[in-house]
C-alpha cells in the first residue's frame, strides 16, 4: 500500500468566505478530515459523503485530543494510504502548532503540504476598523501569545522589553486569561497607560464583538463587558481611530441572531445574504437529504434522455445526484443533447451552471407552483416530455399543473428526505439555549416541517424568544394554522423582501 498525504490546511479566522480556493478543494477530496474547534463546523459539509470525520477540538479547559495523538492520528491514516486534510483555525504556522506535526510528518517519511489561512490577527484588525499598520505611527507589526508555560504556570513572554517598542502594534493571540497581567506588564516595562488598545472576540462572525479603551483600562472594560476567548488583544496607536472605519460592525444585521431551517444546501442563498450583513446564522437541521436512486427508473429515464423536451430541478442537491448518475454513464455532458433545463431557486441554478449549462427558466418566486407557471408561460409544454427530479416528498402541485398543461411529465426519485434527530444536535442545543432574535420561513414546508419538531426545539428559561417572519401570504397561512403567527411578511414573496421586513422589524440597535 503507498504512503498517502497530508495536507496542514489553514482554515481562516472564521467567515466561510476568507477560505481559500486552495482549502476547499483539498476538503472535497479529503478521506479523512481532522478538525479543531475554531475551524468553521460548515466546512465539515464540504467533504465527500465516505470521508471520515475527526473532531479534535481544543479550548480553554478542555483538551479532547492531546497534541501527541493528533500527530498518530495523522501519521496513522497517511501510512494506510489516506488523504488527510488537517483542518487549523486561522493559519497553521501561526500558533497554531502546525510546524510541530510537519516536523513529525517529515520524521516519519510522510509526503505532506502546508496550505496558509488567513491569521486571526488579520481579520480581527480588518472586521473590527484596526489597520495592523499606518503610516507615522505604526511602522511594524508583533504577533504575539499570552498563552502560559503549563509546567511554570508562567507567562512566556518578556511583557515588558515589548512595552518598550515604539511605533508598533502588538497583535497578542490566547491572552484573554492574563489580560490584567499582560497590560500592567507591558506599562512596567515603558507603555504609556493612555496608549490605545482593544480587544476583538469571533472577529469575522456575526456574533462578533469588540471593546476598546487604554492599555491601563482595558482589562476592567472587558471584565465589564463579559468577552471572552477566541479573542485579539491589540496594543498601538492603530487603535485610537477604530470607530470611524469599523465597518463591519456598522452592518444592519450585526449582532443579531436569525435563525433558518432546513438544510444548508437548500438555504445557501439565504445564509449568505444574511451573513453579508452581518447577521450570526442558525441553522436549524429540521431534515436531513441522502441519496435514494431509483435504479430502475434512473436506467429507463437515461436510455430515452434525448426524448425529453426539459428537466426540472426543485434542489441543488436532485442536480447533484442527477450528474453524478449521468456522468457514469456519459462522459460527455453534449450526451445531454437538446435537453432544456428548469429549476427553483439561485442556489440550484448555480449547481446546474458548475456544468456551463444554461438554465432557460427559472421563476422568481423560489416554490414548485411557480416553476410550474414559468414554464406553462413559455408555451413550450403541449405534448412536451418532462423528467422532473425529485425526493420522497414528491412535488404533486408541480407535476400536476405540468399535466394540465398537456405535458407528458415522468418522475426521477433520487434522494430522500427524512427529519433529523434534533435531540443531540449541537446546532438544535444552541438554539434551545439561546434562542434567536428572528427565525425566517422560506416555505409552508419549512413552517411544517418546524411545527413537527417544536417540542426538540423548545426554548430553555432565558433564552430569546424569536421574531417570526414569513416569505409571503402563503407561508402566512401556513403558519397561522400551526398558531406560528408571524410577526413580520415580506412585502413580496422573495428572500431580498423578506430580509428587508426583517431589517425593518428589528430596527437599530
Amino acid at each position: 500500500m503507498s504512503t498517502g498525504i497530508v495536507y496542514l490546511v489553514g482554515a481562516g479566522p472564521g467567515d466561510l468566505g476568507l477560505v481559500t480556493l486552495r482549502a476547499r478543494e483539498l476538503i472535497a477530496q479529503a478521506d479523512v478530515l481532522v478538525y479543531d474547534y475554531l475551524a468553521h463546523p460548515e466546512l465539515v459539509k464540504w467533504c465527500k459523503p465516505e470521508c471520515e470525520v475527526i473532531y479534535v477540538g481544543k479550548k480553554a479547559g478542555f483538551h479532547s485530543a492531546p497534541q501527541s495523538e493528533i500527530e498518530t492520528l495523522l501519521v496513522k491514516h497517511a501510512t494506510a494510504g489516506k488523504c488527510v486534510v488537517r483542518l487549523k483555525g486561522g493559519d497553521p504556522f501561526v500558533f497554531g502548532r502546525g510546524g510541530e506535526e510537519a516536523r513529525t510528518l517529515a520524521k516519519h517519511g510522510i509526503k505532506f503540504e502546508v496550505v496558509p489561512g488567513v491569521t486571526a490577527a488579520l481579520a480581527a484588525g480588518a472586521y473590527s476598523g484596526i489597520p495592523l499598520t499606518h503610516r507615522n505611527t505604526s511602522s511594524s507589526v508583533v504577533f504575539l501569545t499570552g498563552h502560559e508555560d503549563v509546567e511554570k504556570h508562567e507567562l512566556q513572554i518578556d511583557w515588558r522589553s515589548y512595552g518598550a517598542l515604539k511605533g508598533a502594534t502588538l497583535a497578542i493571540y490566547m491572552g484573554m486569561g492574563h489580560l490584567k497581567q499582560i497590560m500592567a506588564e507591558l506599562i512596567a516595562g515603558g507603555l504609556a497607560g493612555d496608549t490605545p488598545a482593544a480587544v476583538v472576540q469571533w472577529a469575522s462572525l456575526g456574533r462578533q464583538r469588540s471593546v476598546a479603551g487604554t492599555a491601563a483600562t482595558l482589562a476592567d472594560l472587558v471584565a465589564s463587558a463579559k468577552l471572552s476567548s477566541p479573542a485579539i488583544i491589540f496594543v498601538g496607536e492603530v487603535v485610537r481611530n477604530h470607530s470611524q472605519i469599523d465597518w463591519y460592525e456598522q452592518l444592519p444585521l450585526f449582532g443579531r441572531r436569525v435563525a433558518i431551517t432546513r438544510t444548508r444546501d437548500q438555504n445557501s442563498e439565504l445564509r449568505e445574504k444574511l451573513e453579508v450583513l452581518g447577521a450570526e446564522v442558525v441553522e436549524i437541521p429540521l431534515i436531513t437529504i441522502t441519496k435514494d436512486v431509483a435504479k430502475d427508473s434512473l436506467i429507463e429515464i437515461l436510455t430515452e434522455l434525448g426524448g425529453y423536451d426539459w428537466i426540472v430541478f426543485s434542489s441543488a442537491n436532485g442536480v447533484r445526484y442527477f450528474f453524478e448518475e449521468f456522468l457514469k454513464g456519459f462522459p460527455d455532458v453534449r450526451s445531454l443533447g437538446l435537453l432544456r433545463f428548469a429549476c427553483v431557486g439561485k442556489a440550484t441554478a448555480r449547481e446546474i451552471e458548475r456544468y456551463h449549462i444554461k438554465v432557460e427558466c427559472m421563476p422568481d418566486v423560489a416554490s414548485g407552483e411557480s416553476l410550474a407557471d414559468a414554464l406553462i408561460a413559455t408555451g413550450s409544454l403541449d405534448s412536451a416530455k418532462i423528467v422532473v427530479v425529485t425526493g420522497n416528498l414528491n412535488r404533486d402541485k408541480l407535476v400536476k399543473k405540468l399535466e394540465a398543461a398537456r405535458a407528458i411529465v415522468d418522475q426521477l426519485p433520487l434522494y430522500k428526505t427524512e427529519k433529523t434527530d434534533l435531540a443531540n444536535d449541537p446546532t438544535a442545543e444552541d438554539f434551545r439555549q439561546k434562542g434567536a432574535d428572528a427565525i425566517l420561513f422560506a416555505s409552508s414546508s419549512a413552517a411544517n416541517s418546524y411545527a413537527e419538531q417544536s417540542g426538540a426545539l423548545e426554548l430553555v428559561p432565558g433564552a430569546t424568544k424569536p421574531l417570526i417572519g414569513s416569505i409571503g401570504v402563503q407561508t402566512t397561512e401556513t403558519l397561522d394554522e400551526l398558531d406560528l403567527c408571524p410577526d413580520f411578511e415580506a412585502k413580496k414573496p422573495s428572500l431580498d423582501a423578506l430580509i428587508e421586513a426583517l431589517i425593518a422589524k428589528l430596527g437599530p440597535r
